[in-house]
């Protein structure tokens, strides 16, 4: 028998909303511009940032005693600076991971246009799926490039270095995933100083991660649903101290390992210190951090 049962929740106002939290607990000294805030970022959005001012149990809805709206309002902007931070270093990441995937496989393969070429896959109905995707993609594109290679060649497809510059960073991953010869997805892993499998655990994790980003979701916070693949070595300096690997530092490691062999000199630490100097209050532990992170051969 289901246990389910229909929303009967109304629509509440704003206004209505902000009466709502000071009867829980939450201090609000400027309710019209908690208002505003609700009207033009949402209610439900920023209850992602209500909630662990909550008391126990969270059921109850009452909110700790010396807690206020501002301080939903500074978890939020931290949220999203956290965001914009992430999501600048995971481009240098995504534009090197296919740039190796391109360049790697046409070398070894010697076929400038192997990426639409079934016989280099391994799943036949995965590439057919993947091929449907490089056609919208293609069908799409208003690029100056895509535009002069259809006026110019007779070719079907673009070859790799130009397709892949259209292609979402998903649809890369699929087509390295579905790569046919070992060596070839071995050689393009090892660029990265991992192994094949952890190499696409880890791809997932930045995509994921980078979908979070590019949807404006909570991340500070954030528990995966996905626990990534430890390696059982790897060429760059990792982690020791005993980490929650579904929790957002994990992410942030496994990104500063990427940037690590892609540019050695990276800033990414200075930039997550200069983020957390500038919100003291944020608690480090809730996203995973763990007592002396900054010390770690990782990040030095």
């Amino acid at each position: 028998m289901s246990s389910k049962i229909p929303f009967k929740k109304p629509y509440t106002s704003a206004h209505d909303l902000v009466k709502l939290l000071q009867s829980r607990g939450l201090t609000i000294t400027d309710s019209s511009k908690a208002e505003r805030y609700i009207e033009f970022i949402g209610y439900y959005r920023l209850s992602a940032y209500m909630y662990p001012l909550l008391q126990m149990p969270k059921e109850e809805h009452c909110y700790k005693p010396g807690y206020s709206f501002d301080q939903v309002m500074m978890l939020y902007r931290f949220d999203k600076k956290l965001r914009l931070l992430i999501f600048n270093e995971i481009e240098k990441i995504e534009v090197a991971v296919r740039s190796a995937i391109v360049n790697i496989g046409s070398e070894m393969t010697g076929d400038s246009f192997w990426m639409t070429d079934e016989s280099n896959f391994a799943d036949a109905d995965k590439f057919r799926h993947t091929m449907d995707l490089i056609d919208a993609e293609l069908h799409r594109s208003r690029e100056e490039f895509i535009v002069h290679f259809k006026q110019n060649y007779s070719n079907p497809y673009p070859p790799a270095w130009i397709l892949a510059e259209v292609l979402p960073f998903g649809v890369i991953t699929n087509i390295f995933s579905n790569i046919k010869t070992a060596r070839i997805k071995k050689s393009i892993a090892l660029r990265f100083g991992l192994q094949v499998a952890p190499f696409m655990s880890w791809l997932t994790i930045v995509t994921l991660t980078r979908n979070s980003c590019c949807h404006h979701a909570r991340v500070w916070n954030k528990q995966n649903t996905i626990r990534p693949m430890i390696p059982n070595h790897m060429t760059g300096s990792w982690i020791s101290l005993p980490t929650d690997e579904l929790r957002t530092y994990f992410n942030l490691c496994i990104i500063k390992y990427f940037l690590n062999i892609i540019s050695p000199q990276n800033d990414m630490k200075a930039k997550i210190d200069a983020l957390l100097a500038n919100y003291p209050a944020i608690d480090t532990t809730a996203m995973g951090f763990p007592k002396g992170w900054e010390n770690e051969p990782l990040w030095k």
